[in-house]
């Protein structure tokens, strides 16, 4: 499982099923210790894939739901959003390419961006054109 891609410790909890909860225990440390299994890891593979086309927020659902610690979470964020105007800036050129002619049209590209997880001052500042970066 982890050949195909990297796993929270509670991923793999959950995938390896209802075997014998200490033998799963003590195969996790193991993992860990060996460095096959690593949270910071996972999180910097979801901002890699997520770059581009996701918001911070988004990221930090998705590394929440797989269980990930609120210590990496907290780093992943930090990481997430230096790049996070950048990358709303991409999505938002892609999809629209131009400046919302009215108000329901500005409405819509907002809630777009909104659903892909981007933070709402990083909203604000993509669709009022500001340059503050």
């Amino acid at each position: 499982m982890l050949a195909r891609r990297e796993h929270s410790r509670q991923e793999l909890a959950r995938k390896l099923g209802p075997a014998d909860p200490d033998a799963v225990t003590v195969l996790l440390d193991e993992l860990q210790a060996r460095g096959w299994l690593s949270e910071q890891r996972l999180a910097d593979q979801l901002l890699h894939a997520a770059a581009g086309r996701f918001g911070t927020r988004k990221v930090m659902q998705q590394l929440a739901q797989k269980g990930v610690s609120q210590e990496v979470i907290a780093q992943a964020r930090r990481r997430a959003l230096e790049n996070e105007l950048e990358g709303a800036r991409a999505v938002w050129l892609k999809r629209f390419g131009k400046a919302p002619a009215s108000l329901r049209e500005r409405a819509r590209q907002a809630r777009f961006l909104e659903r892909r997880g981007f933070e709402p001052e990083v909203i604000r500042t993509v669709l009022g054109g500001d340059s503050e970066e």
